[in-house]
């Protein structure tokens, strides 16, 4: 391989001599001439200084300066860019050229003299666009094209079966808005996942079955439960190492996922012997396949398709692999065109290593990102924030190329109070958003975002929750720091904290029900429908209504000895006499049934609030609103209201 010094001096020409240099020949097309100070650079000298450069040596660039010949050195330069990106390649005689390499010489162009010249040094001409097979003239008689033709382009099995034939006519037609997306993201994470595949002793080609799993999508998650670009369930997915917890679920991330598969692709292979039922197990599971071959005395995929035993899926997904792959690698001559495909750009990025969890919002700013680029990075992170970490099993977070040495500087200098620190609550009976809140010193809106819940009515018994803390002085509150940042986002995010959302955890989905809600007249018989209070008991409710726990048993069908009575829920009542409880004024406020009733006492217009109470709560008690409590107590803050305060429940 030439080395890159006589490359570079090729290109670069000679240094001027004292004499005056013989006229230099016109550039050829896609070149122009190298200044002086870049022929030096390029050589390794360094650059000349010109007397006036000299007297103004010590004078540093202004900012606005250094951006502005920034800027125009890029513009002119582009040439010298993409030599920047060949070198380490090139240095190494032993290097393939990675994906950015190959990037950047496409970029240049197939007539640009620069990139064949760099073909040249790098010795590689298996990536000469020119070099490649012609390219196939549009196919527009599928059941009398010769597969056999390109099959040499393929490492991976392809011929042409009804099947094959069918679903390209699908992604031609109907399924053809998704197949160009899949193509345009393929763009994104195929220059990645090939390697692995090649690393693990996979055929390269099997990057399409990730195609037609997922569309390459990191976030695609099944009805099945599989999750990520290779589709894993959660078991398959623990046992070829994909870690899945509170903090990630590493089925979603491309590169540990595409790992795996590989791993699991290559057994199912040295199991079931082909490629065909290699694909049809990863679909199915490799043992339902292997009984099918025993059975049927074959291992011929299609003649096993066709007989009883394997789901039209799994029938189909071997002919829609083959599909994807002639259609994807071949897209002109299938009838796609240039323009209806927009490559994303490949996948990219630094590393970092943190040593404890880090909020993601600062994150990105201490590597002057957005949080969307970083999620975008580690689609495996489940929360708002990144795992558990200490310096001895650092956690390594990808961010952005380039990035990576701006975070680290900066992150390094950032004060305590502009951290958060984390911790889990496991949901309780009886938890609200604000009580959570308040235990902890943190702020509601904090707690939904970070959990990305949509409202505090979500909150599941059992449930953890990644708690936001404020660390160092002035952290807390949301006056100021890393808290109130938080809470900033979240509210600019559409994040807002409700009263009437404060339902208790555990608390009934539906309608309230409270007190006598309806009275009818069955079969010439009066029948209460009876809502349960907290705190009733079969015993209650029949001394109320002056009937027996027996009778109540047998209206309801409770067959229980002491049946367990929750909140809200419904009982038929026949009272043997019209007494006052029997008629009830019944109305519905925001989706809750609440009664009145008449000639019964009237209802206590004060009460304390208890420990473990919320406002909602009461207003259920007592068949008022939320809202109609704070105005008439004259609340501005329901999440501040002390235990043992006495609440008015009725208009002054």
């Amino acid at each position: 391989m030439p080395h890159l010094p006589l490359l570079l001096l090729a290109l670069a020409s000679v240094p001027a001599s004292e004499g005056a240099p013989p006229p230099m020949p016109p550039p050829p097309p896609g070149m122009r001439v190298l200044a002086t100070d870049e022929k030096r650079l390029l050589t390794g000298e360094a650059p000349a200084t010109t007397p006036a450069a000299e007297a103004t040596a010590a004078e540093e660039p202004s900012e606005e300066e250094e951006e502005a010949t920034s800027e125009e050195v890029e513009a002119e330069s582009a040439e010298l860019e993409e030599l920047r990106a060949l070198e380490g390649a090139a240095l190494d005689p032993q290097a393939r050229p990675n994906a950015e390499v190959m990037q950047s010489l496409r970029r240049l162009g197939l007539a640009n003299p620069l990139r064949m010249r760099m073909l040249d040094a790098l010795d590689e001409p298996t990536f000469r666009e020119d070099d490649s097979p012609e390219a196939i003239p549009l196919i527009t008689d599928l059941a009398n094209f010769d597969v056999g033709q390109i099959q040499d382009r393929y490492d991976i099995p392809v011929e042409m079966q009804p099947l094959v034939a069918q679903y390209i006519q699908f992604f031609q037609g109907p399924g053809r808005r998704w197949f160009r997306k899949w193509m345009s993201r393929g763009a994104r994470y195929m220059p990645v996942m090939q390697p692995i595949l090649e690393q693990y002793g996979l055929p390269k080609d099997t990057v399409y079955l990730a195609m037609i799993e997922s569309g390459f999508s990191a976030n695609a998650y099944s009805w099945a439960h599989a999750a990520g670009p290779w589709q894993f369930i959660s078991s398959t997915g623990k046992q070829y190492g994909l870690k899945q917890d509170f903090w990630v679920d590493e089925r979603r991330d491309p590169i540990k996922a595409t790992r795996a598969a590989a791993s699991y692709l290559k057994d199912l292979k040295n199991e079931l012997g082909h490629w065909y039922l290699a694909w049809a197990g990863y679909n199915t599971g490799s043992g339902r396949v292997k009984r099918m071959m025993e059975k049927h005395g074959t291992s011929d995929f299609w003649l096993l398709s066709e007989e009883r035993g394997l789901a039209k899926e799994t029938k189909h997904y071997v002919p829609k692999l083959i599909a994807a792959a002639l259609v994807a690698k071949n897209p002109a001559a299938f009838g796609f065109a240039e323009e209806e495909i927009e490559p994303e750009p490949v996948l990219e990025y630094d590393e970092v290593e943190l040593t404890d969890a880090a909020d993601l919002d600062v994150v990105a700013r201490a590597a002057g990102v957005s949080v969307k680029d970083i999620q975008d990075l580690n689609p495996e992170l489940r929360r708002w924030c990144t795992p558990p970490a200490t310096g001895k099993n650092p956690y390594e977070l990808r961010v952005p190329r380039g990035a990576g040495a701006k975070f680290a500087e900066n992150y390094k200098k950032m004060a305590p109070a502009e951290r958060l620190a984390f911790k889990i609550h496991k949901v309780k009976r009886g938890d609200t958003l604000s009580q959570i809140a308040e235990k902890y010193g943190t702020a509601s809106e904090a707690i939904l975002q970070m959990n990305q819940l949509k409202s505090a009515r979500t909150l599941k018994l059992g449930a953890e929750l990644v708690i936001p803390v404020p660390t160092g002085k002035g952290g807390s509150g949301t006056t100021g720091g890393a808290l109130a940042n938080k809470v900033a986002q979240a509210r600019r995010s559409g994040v807002v904290v409700r009263p009437e959302d404060e339902v208790p955890a555990g608390a009934s989905k539906g309608p309230v029900a409270a007190g006598p809600v309806k009275t009818e007249k069955v079969n010439g018989k009066t029948r209460v429908t009876y809502g349960v209070l907290s705190g009733d008991s079969l015993w209650v409710v029949a001394t109320k209504f002056n009937v027996t726990v027996e009778d109540l048993k047998k209206w309801n069908g409770l067959t229980r000895r002491n049946p367990t009575l929750q909140v809200g829920s419904l009982l038929y009542v026949w009272p043997e006499g019209n007494t006052a409880t029997t008629t009830a004024q019944v109305q519905e406020r925001a989706g809750t049934v609440v009664a009145k009733t008449l000639g019964s006492k009237p209802a206590a217009r004060t009460h304390a609030l208890a420990e473990g109470e919320t406002l909602w709560s009461v207003a259920q008690r007592y068949g008022v609103s939320v809202e109609d409590i704070m105005r008439w107590n004259n609340i501005k803050d329901y999440r501040t209201i002390p235990t043992g305060k006495l609440l008015n429940l009725s208009a002054p």
